[in-house]
């Protein structure tokens, strides 16, 4: 690990000797200044990890020096050190930036435990960066897998309102990837920096969901012990993503419809308003429309969430996405696992598109990851398919119409002649582009497409 470096400012050439020597002592790279323009001249970002410097110097006082360096960089720790720690003096130093005051005199030990918190609060700082600046990789909208018409319409209009703070009613079928289209909108929000928080509505009960929204003040019910702040306080700044949101029983429903209006609540047991800065964005899996009719969901709530209505189309109806996703997943799960899986033979990929999908990604998802669980080929051929999704039908079904042929050999034959024109199809006739599709080498399909009295130029 390398050593940080911690810059030391202050006129008294004892008391930075001292320093330095505590400092070193301890693995730390330690220079000091007993001339603060000096050392403001020689501090450039990314050359140091911590600034101690005095209030009182001549020259340059401490907190023009704090100025000047959080100016070149904002995210470098200073700790501030003096005689007269005044309540004043304290308060104008920390809202020009510093991170903690040491009052003279002090004892070694303070000084390490004041210098080792700088330096951890750094690290939890640049931590907390990257971490964003992964996830806003892990979630832009062109790692969505997919190219299908249906999905690249949802993608496109996801990407538009992403930067209006708008709320988001997200519907489909469950397993559709919601969740995943409502973080991805966050992280290309103005709001990104801080949390999306998440919660499915039908997942607690009535009463357990009203407090863990907008929390409860202490006593307001058996077992309220202390004060709780709600996920509507936790989400302050950011996103409250609210799964499921059909199932929100009506005097939730009324007092969300009261914070997305005034931009306030009351917690469980409260008398006094609550006010929250959070974006909201919605899915559901049912009919609100349906629901409002009924009068099982409120109207005027239903309008206030469904701004701007994104529909996730199932698996079934963009079943071009279905290889993309299916490599995709083998290649991830190749890696979490350390397997070596290629992907699915011709066969196996052609019953995965024809199979319904009822249960969407999610559901292919874990079919794939068993599969790749108990397979002892390089490739997932239909009978491992078949122990996790009914897949006869699909190798069955012939070309033409009429009944299935009864003899297993010429079932796949036809099968074999009606996969590779519909991946002609799709690849427009290139044979590279349908061979890496369907995992085959080119000669492969040329030999198919020999066997079958396949002709390229009918596709192209």
């Amino acid at each position: 690990m390398d050593r940080k470096r911690i810059m030391l400012i202050d006129n008294e050439e004892g008391l930075c000797r001292m320093m330095e020597a505590v400092l070193a002592d301890h693995d730390y790279s330690v220079r000091s200044y007993t001339y603060s323009p000096e050392a403001v001249a020689d501090f450039q970002p990314g050359d140091w990890d911590l600034v101690v410097s005095d209030i009182k110097m001549p020259g340059l006082d401490g907190l023009e020096v704090l100025e000047r360096i959080k100016a070149k960089a904002p995210s470098v720790p200073v700790i501030m050190i003096t005689a007269f720690a005044t309540v004043e003096m304290s308060i104008q130093a920390l809202r020009k930036g510093a991170y903690d005051m040491l009052t003279k005199p002090f004892e070694p030990e303070e000084l390490l435990y004041r210098v080792k918190n700088a330096l951890k609060h750094t690290e939890l700082v640049v931590e907390n960066r990257e971490l964003r600046r992964e996830l806003a990789g892990k979630f832009r909208f062109e790692q969505i897998i997919g190219e299908s018409a249906a999905l690249q319409k949802v993608l496109q209009t996801a990407e538009k309102v992403a930067g209006r703070d708008i709320s988001i009613l997200i519907t489909g079928e469950s397993g559709t990837g919601k969740e995943l289209i409502a973080q991805a909108i966050h992280y290309h929000s103005p709001r990104k920096e801080k949390r999306f928080v998440a919660i499915n509505c039908g997942a607690l009960p009535e009463n357990l969901l009203e407090s863990e929204l907008f929390g409860y003040r202490k006593g307001a019910f058996t077992g309220a012990a202390e004060d709780r702040q709600g996920l509507l306080e936790a989400a302050d700044g950011g996103t409250l993503f609210l799964d499921e949101v059909g199932n929100l029983p009506m005097n939730v429903q009324k007092t969300l419809l009261r914070f997305v209006q005034e931009r306030e609540f009351n917690r469980v047991g409260d008398t006094v308003p609550t006010r929250v800065d959070v974006r909201l964005i919605s899915a559901t899996n049912s009919d609100l429309k349906n629901a409002v009719n009924e009068e099982i969901f409120r109207e005027d709530l239903y309008y206030r969430l469904n701004v701007v209505n994104l529909h996730l189309p199932p698996l079934r109806q963009r079943r071009e996405d279905i290889p993309l996703l299916i490599n995709f997943l083998i290649q991830k799960l190749n890696r979490k696992f350390g397997t070596q899986v290629l992907g699915l033979s011709a066969e196996a990929m052609s019953a995965a598109c024809s199979f319904p999908w009822p249960g969407n990604i999610r559901q292919l998802q874990n079919v794939i990851e068993a599969c790749l669980a108990v397979t002892t080929e390089d490739r997932i051929d239909p009978a491992t398919l078949g122990r996790f999704i009914e897949v006869g039908e699909q190798i069955q079904e012939p070309d033409d119409a009429g009944d299935p042929p009864g003899d297993f050999t010429v079932a796949m034959t036809h099968f074999e002649a009606r996969y590779l024109r519909d991946l002609l199809v799709r690849t427009h006739g290139n044979i590279e582009a349908a061979a890496q599709e369907a995992g085959m080498n080119i000669a492969t399909i040329y030999r198919k497409m020999k066997k079958h009295q396949i002709r390229r130029e009918d596709f192209s």
